[in-house]
């Protein structure tokens, strides 16, 4: 069997510039059947619980719910990549916030990692977007929280990044 997760992989390439509503159909179509068979040969393995074989086997039926999620909506991934970069600054930071007078300025610093992170992904310009917000979220009620998040109703176009 030519390795399930090349070949998804490999077909994830070709998705790449659908929109997500024909990725989520073309992976049910197309990827879908190879992760089912994979999983499918997957459990008909007998290998030794305790060998190498074994414990990859009893993870990736034990984690299938999970690494299939991406068949329920064209905007997730495959890999998780783009986490783990989003995450590296956080990682990095970790050593510094050590050093930080009080928890609470922990926090903060973590908060803004967080905003400055999720504005990069959503294609915002950071700054632009965080001085929105302390410009904005005081004059506005709770209700209506959503509007400002990265990709609600009420963020300018001066602060996205244009294509």
């Amino acid at each position: 069997m030519q390795r399930a997760a090349s070949r998804l992989f490999k077909m994830e390439r070709v998705f790449k510039d659908l929109t997500p509503e024909e990725r989520f159909e073309i992976r049910l179509e197309k990827s879908k059947p190879v992760a089912d068979a994979f999983f499918k040969w997957a459990g008909t393995l007998r290998a030794l619980p305790k060998s190498p074989l074994g414990e990859a086997v009893h993870y990736s039926l034990s984690q299938r719910k999970y690494l299939e999620n991406v068949f329920l909506d064209g905007r997730l991934e495959l890999s998780y990549n783009r986490a783990e970069r989003g995450i590296k600054s956080f990682v990095i930071g970790r050593k510094n916030w050590l050093f930080s007078c009080t928890p609470e300025g922990a926090v903060a610093s973590s908060v803004m990692y967080s905003l400055v992170e999720t504005a990069k992904e959503n294609n915002l310009r950071p700054f632009e977007y965080i001085n929105f917000l302390l410009e904005s979220l005081p004059n506005s009620s709770s209700a209506r929280l959503e509007d400002f998040m990265p990709w609600g109703d009420l963020i300018p176009l001066y602060c996205r990044i244009s294509d």
